[in-house]
């Protein structure tokens, strides 16, 4: 175990030629990020998860209650055991060969079958309240953490000077504000990475996740390797845009239409401008160019950039989806149902009548088939 210790913290990978750790131990003087630092994100971690518990429920849920957001949730499926069974042991989409198996053991159209799966899954989605608390929470924390990033970032060198990053580098002491910024960065990426499997789930799961575990890891890297000067402005710059999102939704949730509309062209404005062209442009430039000029590149530094190009194109693939978006709203006047939503929807008309009956036996109205269906519209979701 000491070999792998020291074969891992080997200082000719971490730090810059000439530098070792014991330049980088703690003294009255000064003091430098460790590495058993890290070891508080966990504790902190679980503090966020329970503060979130109770923030939600005694918080946000009165507020939802306040702006008449009902816990009701999707249209409950029709009680059928054959169905249930397939549903939950062999598959939630079944395809048109077993459609029509059902479809004659059950004496039911395929139509009706299609339209009992669908709301059978819609019954596993959270309700709006849930959704709204949920944004809530992030919302909160989103604007605190900015805040608090922009707070400290105003009064530093860094901010207006990327150069300032790397004079010096790694002799840069660590101050208190910039200790808790930084571990509570990094415990809000932990709380996600294990409430992720808890929360609404939406299509792009797997992207979420290796976005969340990309932090997680670039954050603990800089800390430990020091080049926590560019990581804050980092965090701060894709703090930006959260809290206009979440603020979005929760406008979208409570039918303030007009409301989520103006927040969410602010949020693709902030989004873009951020992640497309400052991101790249000023932190990818000096962390690629103005440090290898400044202090020239060593091997931590061969993994940090590629893991912040990584992030760049998780960027670019969130980037292309508000632009779909946005592009969606400006056709039909209003923000729509996105890319990421975890409700699902159908365009098609479906069955009205309680399914079982025949579309060749039943009743019409007005001249309308019974069988005529309606077009699952709802609320636009926007969730991320």
């Amino acid at each position: 175990m000491a070999g792998i210790l020291a074969w891992f913290w080997n200082e000719r990978f971490w730090l810059p030629h000439n530098v070792t750790w014991a330049d980088l131990k703690n003294t009255e003087e000064a003091t430098f990020p460790q590495a058993e630092d890290l070891y508080l994100a966990f504790p902190v971690a679980f503090c966020i998860f329970m503060l979130r518990l109770i923030f939600e429920r005694f918080v946000a849920k009165p507020c939802a209650i306040a702006l008449n957001i009902q816990a009701n949730g999707p249209q409950i499926a029709q009680p059928n055991a054959i169905l249930e069974k397939v549903f939950t042991a062999i598959t939630k989409h079944p395809d048109e060969k077993r459609l029509e198996g059902l479809s004659k053991q059950l004496d039911w159209d395929v139509r009706s079958i299609q339209h009992w799966f669908r709301q059978r899954r819609n019954q596993e989605k959270p309700s709006t309240l849930a959704k709204f608390c949920e944004s809530m929470w992030r919302f909160s924390f989103s604007l605190y953490i900015f805040t608090y990033g922009i707070r400290y970032l105003k009064k530093t060198p860094w901010l207006w000077d990327m150069r300032h990053c790397w004079y010096n580098y790694p002799n840069q002491p660590l101050t208190s504000d910039l200790h808790y910024y930084y571990i509570l960065q990094l415990s809000y990426y932990w709380s996600l990475m294990f409430s992720q499997f808890t929360d609404i789930r939406r299509k792009d799961f797997g992207i979420m996740f290796l976005h969340h575990l990309a932090s997680v890891f670039l954050i603990s890297f800089s800390y430990v390797s020091n080049m926590i000067r560019v990581g804050t402005v980092i965090l701060c710059l894709h703090d930006s845009p959260d809290f206009l999102l979440e603020a979005a939704k929760m406008a979208n949730y409570a039918k303030f239409q007009k409301t989520c509309d103006l927040l969410f062209v602010m949020f693709a404005i902030v989004f873009i401008s951020t992640r497309i062209a400052i991101f790249p442009f000023w932190v990818l430039n000096t962390t690629l160019f103005e440090s290898w000029e400044i202090i020239g590149p060593f091997p931590s530094w061969w993994v940090f950039n590629p893991l912040l190009l990584l992030i760049q194109w998780l960027d670019c693939f969130w980037s292309y989806l508000v632009i779909k978006t946005a592009c969606k709203a400006l056709s039909k006047g209003k923000v729509s149902k996105d890319d990421r939503s975890d409700v699902e929807s159908s365009s098609d008309e479906e069955d009205s009548e309680p399914p079982g009956k025949n579309p060749h036996t039943a009743t019409t109205t007005n001249g309308t088939s019974g069988t005529n269906g309606y077009l699952l519209t709802g609320p636009c979701t926007m969730d991320d």
